[in-house]
């Protein structure tokens, strides 16, 4: 099973089968620059806005934390930008097609500088808990993407079983702590993106990335979670959601599932 490139109307149809879709061109040089130079700004002036990951003070990613949450800060033009793309219909619309109608759950942005470590094979919706369905990711790149600077490795098929409880990572390869085992059949993809790309993924596929082992290429994305608008409950991190109007929308707050997500269990594939 392979990646594909979609176009509508076959989007619903490929995300279904493979669980992830590959859109090109979806934002332009010049939007792309924008995103980028306003967050570099950001981060090199004041990174105190950045996730505290506590990682070493010699990590390079302690100068360049990934932001999560950036929509909520319109005080800042980051956050300002991040809120503005993440209600566009350029990425919303494509998601109504293959989901329906959804609600805004988080923004994030990584820069993934040279030498900065990637992030172990994990699902989504371990950390959303949205119920009864599942989050949707639009991972949209900000440079050029491949695997020598640490892109996303994705396990197309995946997102038929449910979540399942991680294992350990290597420290040496991943910021994060956990790591999925892929079920049995299925083989991580690299994914090679061209900035302003977007590749759309359901919340239960596997998915991840290696360090950034280029001499100078930064890896940086632009990354928002939507849930279904019948979601009935998310973890409490992600409320309040937002409405494709703008407006605040706050459901209930799924219970603390821990490590594995309680009450979930790996499924067979259909």
């Amino acid at each position: 099973m392979s990646i594909k490139t979609s176009f509508a109307p076959s989007l619903a149809a490929d995300y279904q089968d493979n669980g992830v879709v590959h859109l090109r061109s979806l934002l332009s040089p010049d939007e792309v620059a924008e995103i980028r130079d306003a967050f570099m700004e950001q981060v090199q002036r004041d990174r105190t806005v950045g996730h505290d990951d506590h990682v070493g003070d010699d990590d390079v990613l302690a100068r360049y934390p990934r932001f999560v949450h950036p929509h909520r800060r319109t005080d800042l033009d980051v956050g300002r930008i991040a809120q503005r793309w993440m209600l566009d219909p350029r990425i919303v619309g494509p998601i109504v097609d293959m989901v329906g109608p959804v609600f805004a759950a988080q923004s994030m942005f990584y820069f993934k500088p040279p030498t900065a470590r990637g992030q172990a094979l994990h699902q989504d919706n371990i950390f959303l808990q949205a119920h009864p369905e599942t989050c949707i990711a639009a991972w949209i790149a900000i440079d050029d993407c491949d695997g020598e600077n640490g892109g996303l490795k994705v396990v197309p098929g995946s997102h038929r079983y449910e979540i399942v409880c991680p294992g350990e990572a290597d420290p040496e390869e991943s910021f994060t702590s956990t790591e999925i085992e892929l079920p049995e059949g299925f083989t991580a993809e690299q994914t090679e993106l061209a900035a302003g790309d977007a590749l759309f993924f359901h919340g239960s596929m596997v998915h991840g990335s290696g360090p950034n082992r280029s001499a100078d290429r930064f890896r940086r994305s632009l990354i928002f979670h939507y849930v279904p608008v019948d979601s009935v409950e998310i973890a409490r991190f992600y409320n309040p959601l937002l409405a494709l109007d703008g407006s605040e929308v706050t459901i209930a707050e799924a219970a603390d599932g821990g490590a594995c997500g309680d009450g979930w269990e790996p499924v067979a594939p259909h």
